[in-house]
């Protein structure tokens, strides 16, 4: 129970660090963002801006909890055994398939963020609510239930391609550029980003005569399934033919792909992340228009005088 304590511990700084932005007036969001020129252009009373803020303090909290499960599950679904098992983090299949899954939440939340808000960390908080949730999985269901040690099960981290992502669409402010670039070194990043952690992993040794990595000898330790995936040595692949250059051919593949998943889930995030309202006009005609000012009249939303 002592690590739960730690848990809310560094919990607790989070909160105190990111409540007090999102509601004070002039705060370093505020400023940074230029959120009270934004309201003045709006035309929005200080009653409305009131209940604004108040929304965003419980939608906000709530969009982190939905991210933390959401992305959690799709991720463990695409890329689940990649990221549980240490033996699974080669250099051929775990640099290409991880930075593709991980880059499809990322891309649709900083639509959604950036055009809504010009918020540019939407990469960055989908991989630490990722991260959350998966820590919590990795203690309570692989170390706690199933007595699993955590640098057998450590997930791996994405936080470089990220900042990257988020960089680029700070600094260009165009999809397209984020795409190319951001998602480029997206993939790029993921290997050498992850390798200060699992490189040692990596390193020989010899068991009873056989030339084995510190990995794959973990996972005869500790036996999990019986199927064929499982028992097999990770390190034996096919890509050997390119003169040993395994990781980065792969991580360039990532790259590339991960350049074409951004695009794809940045329109999925327009389809999703889209307000549309129905007007009907004063000659019966119903239109769809995207303004949340739709229902109101003329310079303010809602109606409000």
């Amino acid at each position: 129970m002592n690590e739960s304590v730690v848990w809310v511990l560094l919990f607790i700084p989070i909160l105190f660090l990111f409540v007090p932005l999102l509601s004070k007036g002039e705060g370093f969001m505020t400023g940074m963002f230029r959120t009270n020129d934004i309201l003045k252009a709006a035309k929005m009373p200080p009653e409305a801006v009131h209940m604004s803020r108040s929304i965003d303090l419980i939608y906000f909290p709530i969009l982190c909890i939905l991210l933390v499960g959401t992305y959690h599950m799709h991720f463990m679904l695409l890329a689940g055994d990649w990221d549980f098992w240490m033996d699974w983090k080669d250099r051929q299949w775990w640099p290409v398939v991880t930075p593709i899954v991980g880059i499809t939440y990322c891309s649709a939340i900083m639509y959604y963020l950036w055009v809504n808000y010009r918020q540019p960390f939407g990469a960055t908080l989908c991989i630490v609510c990722l991260l959350v949730g998966e820590w919590l999985t990795r203690y309570w269901g692989f170390y706690w239930w199933s007595h699993y040690p955590l640098n057998f099960v450590t997930p791996s981290t994405m936080i470089p391609g990220a900042l990257m992502l988020d960089i680029t669409m700070y600094l260009t402010r165009s999809w397209l550029i984020t795409a190319l670039v951001g998602g480029g070194f997206f993939g790029l990043l993921f290997y050498p980003g992850n390798w200060v952690i699992f490189g040692p992993t990596h390193l020989p040794v010899v068991v009873e005569g056989v030339l084995l990595s510190m990995a794959d000898y973990m996972a005869h330790l500790y036996v999990r399934t019986g199927t064929p995936e499982y028992v097999r040595h990770i390190e034996q692949g096919s890509l050997r033919t390119f003169g040993g250059h395994t990781t980065v051919i792969a991580a360039f593949f990532a790259a590339f792909v991960s350049m074409l998943v951004f695009v794809v889930w940045w329109y999925l995030g327009k389809v999703y992340c889209t307000a549309f309202f129905y007007v009907k006009g004063k000659r019966g005609r119903i239109v769809q228009r995207d303004d949340v000012t739709a229902f109101g009249e003329e310079g303010f939303a809602q109606g409000i005088k």
